[in-house]
């Protein structure tokens, strides 16, 4: 599985941007897809997953509100549609997909590529 990520750019505090992660096929019925992400001198973090057959989301508490996960079917892309952005959101956001995803945050078994998420104060 190949993941391409896009989307990522510089935005002032309360803006939004869309994440993109395409897929190399299409995903299996158990698959989850999600977001982590990386700020400078912080590990890694989950941000939120989709389970591809059914839609079901789950968030991490603090980006739950803001940001939105969604699938296209006809496209073999996730979303992720980030709202009212926060300096703290800053990081580089990596797209990973589970193949056998069963709920909660997600165990990887691949990972794109980051992509640069910069919001200014």
């Amino acid at each position: 599985v190949q993941l391409q990520a896009s989307g990522g750019g510089l935005v002032q505090a309360g803006g939004s941007l869309r994440l993109s992660c395409a897929t190399s096929g299409r995903p299996g019925s158990t698959y989850g897809m999600g977001w982590f992400r990386q700020a400078p001198g912080k590990e890694r973090e989950f941000v939120a997953v989709v389970r591809w057959v059914n839609g079901y989301t789950y968030y991490a508490d603090s980006v739950k509100g803001r940001f939105t996960i969604s699938r296209d079917f006809t496209k073999n892309t996730v979303y992720l549609q980030m709202n009212s952005l926060k300096p703290e959101d800053t990081a580089v956001y990596f797209c990973a997909v589970s193949r056998a995803y069963s709920g909660g945050v997600i165990s990887p078994d691949y990972w794109g590529q980051g992509t640069q998420v910069t919001v200014s104060s």
